[in-house]
């Protein structure tokens, strides 16, 4: 998700007029059928925000509500990416073809998408305008260490400098990788899975890059680990679960982890490893194998229920659902389904916050 990063920090983001230039932009709609935004329809709105959703595909601004910006699923096991409109749950943008699709972040300036086919051992880059892959990183089918090569790659970001980083879970390590497909820096190290950060990680799987540089590293084993822009540990500490997953740190500084388990949760919790807010419900809501649980600027978690086949979109205050896509243990490919949703991101459209 750019996760908290992107929600923290690049949601209100205003980007440069010299950026747009939304003439005749394929959007794909909900039917399957592709429409091109023409002139008319963007002056319609010249006078409106430049948001990032405008800026990616000319798409036009949202009233505020639960979800404040158009949502970005990584529906894994139907080898897609789907960005939803929250208000009619109408798909307006998609890529197809894909190989088991975990996650999907935004990069920088929300023109292209970073993503990692776990079990295809590979990460791939595409641009939302082109429809096209542009860089990718592995050989298909094919886990290894050397050079050129990932073993289950797992949240695939595109940072502020260009590179890449990736949690390469089975490898034990993470990885920076530039545009060349050079690796140029790495936090652990192949064939060495003890927990000892940055030295050694235990199964590493997710990498979550921070606002002000450094890395939220979540290990497998049951640990988080804060750290610095200069590779350094600030802390480490015990997540309430056995299988934390892609831990996103929060404004307050306190730590939003899923618990991919069965009955799953989310918790809260602070540096030291103190549980401040649980989501765990019972019945229709309950939580199976969730992956990730991101806050946004107005305050909503939203969480991937990976294996009931949904994305939820939850009320921190009152702990209710209050947005959700998908069909509780219902995986399917018409609209409104999806098969083991594992990543989300949002692509900020919004007239307020609300």
């Amino acid at each position: 998700m750019r996760g908290a990063f992107a929600a923290a920090t690049l949601a209100l983001l205003v980007v440069p007029v010299g950026c747009s230039g939304h003439h005749g932009t394929p959007v794909v709609t909900g039917e399957g059928a592709t429409i091109t935004t023409s002139q008319p329809q963007v002056s319609r709105h010249a006078r409106a925000p430049l948001t990032p959703a405008r800026v990616a595909l000319g798409l036009p601004p949202i009233k505020s509500g639960p979800v404040p910006g158009y949502l970005l699923i990584a529906d894994r096991d139907n080898g897609r990416l789907l960005l939803i409109s929250p208000r009619r749950k109408r798909v307006v943008w998609r890529f197809t073809g894909l190989s088991d699709p975990d996650d999907a972040f935004f990069a920088p300036g929300y023109r292209r998408i970073s993503t990692n086919e776990e079990y295809d051992q590979t990460i791939k880059v595409i641009s939302l305008r082109k429809h096209a892959v542009v860089w990718s990183y592995g050989h298909p089918g094919v886990r290894g260490s050397a050079p050129g090569y990932l073993s289950n790659p797992d949240d695939a970001y595109v940072l502020d400098n260009g590179l890449v980083v990736v949690a390469d879970i089975q490898n034990c390590r993470v990885l920076f990788i530039n545009s060349h497909h050079r690796i140029v820096r790495e936090l652990g190290r192949a064939g060495d899975c003890s927990h000892d950060p940055p030295l050694g990680l235990s199964s590493p799987n997710g990498a979550t890059p921070l606002p002000q540089g450094g890395l939220l590293v979540t290990e497998i084993g049951g640990w988080v680990d804060r750290i610095s822009r200069r590779g350094r540990l600030l802390y480490t500490v015990r997540t309430p679960t056995n299988y934390p997953s892609d831990a996103q740190l929060l404004r307050n500084g306190n730590i939003l982890v899923a618990g991919f388990n069965t009955p799953g949760r989310v918790d809260e919790i602070t540096p030291t490893g103190r549980v401040v807010w649980t989501f765990a419900p019972t019945g229709h809501w309950s939580l199976d194998r969730p992956s990730l649980a991101v806050q946004w600027p107005n305050g909503k978690i939203a969480i991937t229920d990976d294996w009931h086949h949904r994305v939820l979109v939850v009320d921190k205050r009152t702990r209710r659902v209050v947005w959700s896509y998908g069909h509780l243990n219902r995986p399917g490919t018409a609209a409104g389904y999806l098969n083991k949703p594992d990543g989300l991101d949002l692509l900020p459209a919004v007239v307020a916050l609300g």
